[in-house]
């Protein structure tokens, strides 16, 4: 299974706007050092993010990144 790396611009509303594939690559090193060329090169823009992950197919990349993550539930003895 591939791991792409995408580029995402996040909406007004916190939403996702747009998912762009910018690579992919068949081994996590190559990978990962690209994500963290191309977070240099956005820079801290707050509505633009690069993510990598790991999925079979493009398709379920982009449901993945899709889907909402919620917060996790802090133990009391984590705060």
């Amino acid at each position: 299974m591939p791991y792409f790396v995408y580029k995402i611009t996040s909406g007004s509303a916190g939403g996702i706007k747009d998912l762009e594939l910018i690579d992919s690559f068949d081994e996590f090193k190559p990978a990962k050092k690209f994500a963290r060329k191309q977070r240099t090169v956005v820079g801290q823009d707050s509505r633009t993010a690069i993510k990598m992950i790991f999925a079979k197919d493009e398709l379920e990349a982009e449901q993945r990144l899709r889907e909402p993550r919620h917060a996790p539930i802090l133990r009391e003895w984590e705060k």
